[in-house]
């Protein structure tokens, strides 16, 4: 196996370049004034960069060297750090190594980001409020999840998100759980709310992210996750449950398939249906509390400059200071 000494967010303009780095996707080559090129994104567990291969005039050795490697890919890269349009990227000439790695030759947890929380402590304090959960359906439905070896491995491994918030391995468990205690403090507040419901419609309200995402190299969206989304996904996967269950009422079946559908609050956000009752508004804004506060604080945290304000495109202006 291949030591990777060198990430991303380390890299500085001139540095030269010797690491293992997953390929978030690449260009065909072009031609340029000495030969032809290609461009292709590079990534590891820190951060991301474009790497740029300036070949000569040989067109067909250069589509060798770019067919070599493909999406998803690690390759091994040899080059030198230099800046473009005030952004750093990797410059690499025939002079360089470009080279496909085998699954063996790298570890996997230095291209995807791992949550700095214990898993196992997440999982056994996840289960404890599973136990907590007093209906007979309520917990029997829950169990039937997380009885389940094949699911338990999914969920605890899967991202929060692809891009924004708890957007690395373990983020789905630390969000679920934050969305939890986020809804038990709503009880708090609100002692006539339905808290067996409020904490099972918590747990189960992003199941459908497991089938969403894809992990490669990186965080991907696979195929069911962009033609149906993990709100539809994750209904019927609570809807099939309910289905091997005996006796278990229909409105409650009504209710629990309503939170997975409404809990991203609006149409345009993807939910079909607006939350209608408290304990779907309830769950509604601790998801969407837990969300925008991770990638706000997120933003803050890898914002590079001096200056007391960034700009985003979803919170518009963020103060630093």
């Amino acid at each position: 196996m291949v030591n990777k000494n060198q990430f991303v967010k380390d890299l500085k303009m001139g540095d030269n370049v010797d690491s293992l780095f997953a390929v978030k996707y690449k260009k065909p080559p072009r031609e340029y004034a000495s030969g032809f090129w290609f461009e292709f994104r590079v990534s590891d567990n820190s951060g991301e960069i474009t790497a740029k291969y300036w070949g000569d005039r040989n067109e067909e050795q250069v589509k060798e060297i770019y067919d070599i490697f493909q999406t998803n890919e690690v390759v091994h890269i040899t080059g030198r750090v230099s800046e473009f349009r005030d952004r750093l990227e990797i410059a690499m000439d025939t002079t360089h190594t470009l080279r496909r790695c085998e699954p063996s030759e790298y570890d996997m947890g230095d291209f995807v980001a791992k949550t700095s929380k214990d898993i196992g402590q997440m999982m056994r304090e996840l289960m404890e409020i599973v136990d907590f959960v007093k209906n007979p359906h309520m917990k029997s439905l829950l169990h039937s999840f997380f009885d389940d070896p094949e699911f338990v491995e999914k969920f605890k491994n899967c991202p929060g998100s692809m891009h924004r918030h708890q957007n690395y391995i373990g983020g789905l468990l630390e969000h679920t759980l934050n969305v939890v205690k986020l809804c038990n403090a709503m009880h708090t507040l609100h002692p006539s709310l339905d808290k067996d419901l409020l904490l099972t419609g918590a747990i189960l309200h992003d199941i459908g992210k497991i089938e969403e995402y894809a992990i490669t190299t990186s965080i991907d969206i696979s195929e069911e996750g962009m033609l149906r989304g993990h709100l539809i996904v994750g209904e019927q996967m609570v809807l099939d449950r309910i289905g091997r269950l005996e006796n278990f009422p229909e409105t409650l079946r009504l209710k629990l398939a309503h939170i997975l559908l409404s809990h991203h609050g609006h149409n345009e956000y993807g939910s079909p249906k607006k939350p209608q009752f408290p304990e779907a508004l309830a769950i509604y804004y601790s998801d969407e509390c837990d969300a925008k506060v991770d990638y706000c604080l997120r933003l803050k945290k890898e914002a590079e400059t001096e200056d007391p304000w960034i700009y985003t495109r979803d919170f518009k202006h963020i103060y630093l200071r």
